[in-house]
């Protein structure tokens, strides 16, 4: 089978493009043609088919001046050439399916008319809540809401909910009421939710409920040496960003001295997570963006990974790679986080915002490093029996089949 991978990042920077690599070499391994359209980035992995990318836009900060805001408005509406582009290389891949990912803003749906008029099934793993949420995360100023739902697509231009900006805010609007209103995503014939939470909450915002399938996400525990003996401390490994509550995570550590705290990952959210660290010395240690093998060696060092979001996560990769690590996982208890975690038994859910219950709950797996390395057994097991990558392929094949990939 031809597939053809589409992700604004062509780049290891998230859970959404950690999976979609690791999803096409699993695929190559099998025999599978696999190629990448995305957008131009100095980051990006070398692509055969680059020179049809459209040119890179950064959003994060926003564009400054007025002119540059507004093309930056006008190509997260609709996206001339990243449509040629998207045209160019599917006559040159001709793919049995085109596979979706995150192509929100710098993309857009603009690349789907090309799919639609060759006929070629396109399905779609949603990474999270764009489709039912104009800014994707179901947060206000830090706190969940879902006054969105469904398809209130005006109430973040009154709670200027993305980043506390107006303008923002409207932009997020308008674009997915545009979209909506357009039926843009109608050429995508079947949308994969990682977790039931978020398959149920696009159920909620009327989001294409017929071609909704759930598909957990999967790990090659297979390919990963598990933790060996027990001890450690506490890691951290994911986007520095203020959905991920890392500043809880580090309040916990700060309050609590017999903790120490390994943190893999970069964002926006750095520097500041940095000074707040700064009363724990050298208990909390910053290593940046690390490549898959040095996140494991951190994850078999430790004796508890934390996933502390105050978000509703979707289903994040960095609990399945904790498990195949060997490792437990104290979790907030939001979005698809409790379906993954058997309190007692491979972690804890604990409430999100609360940096002193995060403490109490990591506390117990550095002071019983025996207990902790039992329950990061049973976690592995689960990894290698629950969310193993060939049996994910194999329901994945027949959402394709579904599609209409043959």
């Amino acid at each position: 089978m031809r597939i053809l991978h589409v992700n604004k990042f062509l780049y290891r920077r998230g859970g959404a493009e950690g999976y979609m690599f690791d999803l096409a070499a699993r695929q190559r391994d099998t025999g599978d043609e696999v190629e990448f359209f995305g957008m131009a980035h100095d980051e990006n992995e070398p692509m055969r088919y680059e020179r049809w990318f459209p040119p890179r836009i950064d959003l994060e900060p926003p564009p400054e001046g007025v002119g540059a805001k507004l093309a930056g408005a006008a190509r997260i509406m609709w996206s001339r050439t990243a449509g040629d582009g998207m045209a160019r290389a599917l006559d040159a891949v001709r793919p049995d399916v085109v596979h979706l990912h995150n192509i929100y803003h710098q993309l857009s749906p603009s690349i789907l008319r090309p799919v639609a008029a060759r006929g070629i099934p396109a399905v779609m793993t949603l990474h999270d809540y764009k489709l039912a949420c104009p800014t994707y995360r179901f947060l206000d100023h830090g706190e969940i809401c879902e006054r969105c739902l469904p398809h209130r697509f005006w109430e973040p231009i009154l709670r200027r909910c993305n980043g506390g900006s107006l303008a923002a805010s409207a932009v997020s609007a308008l674009e997915l009421s545009a979209h909506t209103l357009t039926g843009a995503y109608g050429p995508v014939r079947r949308f994969v939710c990682p977790s039931r939470f978020l398959l149920t909450k696009m159920r909620e915002g009327k989001v294409y409920p017929a071609r909704l399938r759930h598909l957990p996400n999967f790990v090659d525990a297979a390919a990963m040496a598990p933790k060996e003996t027990p001890g450690g401390g506490v890691v951290y490994a994911g986007r520095l960003s203020a959905e991920k509550g890392v500043d809880t995570l580090v309040d916990a550590v700060v309050g609590e001295p017999g903790l120490a705290l390994d943190v893999a990952g970069d964002g926006p959210e750095r520097d500041d997570l940095v000074a707040r660290a700064a009363p724990a010395g050298d208990r909390i240690r910053f290593h940046g963006r690390l490549p898959a093998d040095g996140v494991l060696e951190l994850l078999r060092g430790a004796a508890v990974a934390a996933v502390p979001s105050r978000w509703y996560e979707n289903m994040p990769l960095a609990v399945l790679e904790a498990f195949g690590a060997g490792v437990p996982v104290v979790a907030s208890g939001l979005g698809g986080l409790p379906e993954l975690i058997d309190p007692g038994v491979d972690g804890a859910i604990v409430p999100p915002d609360d940096p002193g219950a995060l403490a109490a709950a990591l506390r117990p797996f550095v002071e019983d490093p025996d207990r902790a390395f039992e329950m990061g057994r049973a976690a592995r097991l689960k990894a290698e029996s629950s969310f193993d990558a060939a049996g994910h392929l194999a329901r994945l094949r027949a959402i394709y089949a579904e599609a209409g990939a043959v």
